[in-house]
């Protein structure tokens, strides 16, 4: 069968092949091709052309194909990331082969679906990559384990794997929270601009603060109640709104949004 033979050459070496050529997948190829003395060879799909023709334009190893089975035909690690709503049609189209390992992108979509649609795929993997792999800093959800999904999103970041694909789903709801917590820091802003701050100020206050929080953050190893404690005094200004933001119920109606976005993947 065509694309069998490039199949088992390019096993031997490090390429990887995206079918989708989102947000998802321009911050992995980005964070794999960037700063790296030997960059793998990538294989783009040629959806989202104007994204992949940057990318290839920008990293002399990634090469935009002329359609999704060239990217399958041509590696044999192979990254789906297209939208969940039309993951069926899209890979109902293209012929898999038992040497590919298959790592997908697709929030909510099981594990007894993925293998459905890509067999005969040797492997298949769920993975939850974070725009931070842009700057190969992405902690990776995946499940189950496997040895070529830890290369590669090694190289962007870290690797977490959970114990088994319900945890696996309730680590994907909790990455619906980044626009809601950027909303947040945003009405912190808008208050400081409602009480005669200007704009840039304001938006730049919040930037930092909240900045050199996460960083704070990423350098403490404990539990986040004792981090939160630590940025509090009895009878002091953070202790004062962390109250009446829990009087307020916004812990409940923030765990209540989660269980509804956890039963929205699942169903």
């Amino acid at each position: 069968m065509p694309g069998e033979a490039t199949l088992t050459t390019m096993k031997q070496l490090p390429s990887y092949g995206f079918v989708g050529a989102g947000e998802i997948a321009a911050a992995i190829v980005t964070g794999l091709a960037t700063g790296v003395d030997e960059p793998p060879t990538i294989f783009l799909s040629p959806r989202g052309r104007a994204v992949a023709s940057e990318l290839a334009s920008r990293f002399p190893t990634v090469h935009v194909c002329a359609d999704n089975q060239e990217v399958l035909d041509r590696a044999a690690v192979v990254l789906v990331a297209v939208r969940p709503n039309v993951a069926a049609e899209v890979l109902a189209q293209l012929r898999f082969h038992p040497q590919h390992v298959v790592l997908s992108a697709l929030a909510g979509v099981r594990l007894d679906k993925l293998r459905a649609w890509t067999a005969p795929a040797g492997v298949v993997v769920r993975t939850i990559p974070l725009p931070t792999a842009a700057h190969a800093a992405s902690l990776t959800a995946m499940f189950p384990d496997h040895a070529v999904a830890r290369e590669l999103f090694g190289r962007v970041g870290g690797v977490l794997v959970p114990a088994d694909e319900p945890a696996l789903d309730a680590f994907s709801a909790a990455t619906a929270t980044f626009a809601a917590h950027l909303d947040y820091l945003a009405t912190i802003a808008t208050w400081l601009t409602d009480h005669g701050v200007d704009s840039d100020a304001a938006t730049g206050y919040v930037r930092h603060v909240f900045g050199q929080l996460g960083q704070t953050l990423l350098r403490h190893n404990g539990s986040l109640d004792a981090l939160a404690e630590r940025h509090m005094t009895p009878g002091g200004i953070n202790l004062q709104l962390r109250t009446d933001l829990r009087d307020a119920g916004t812990p409940e109606v923030l765990r209540r949004a989660l269980d509804g976005v956890l039963a929205r993947l699942t169903s």
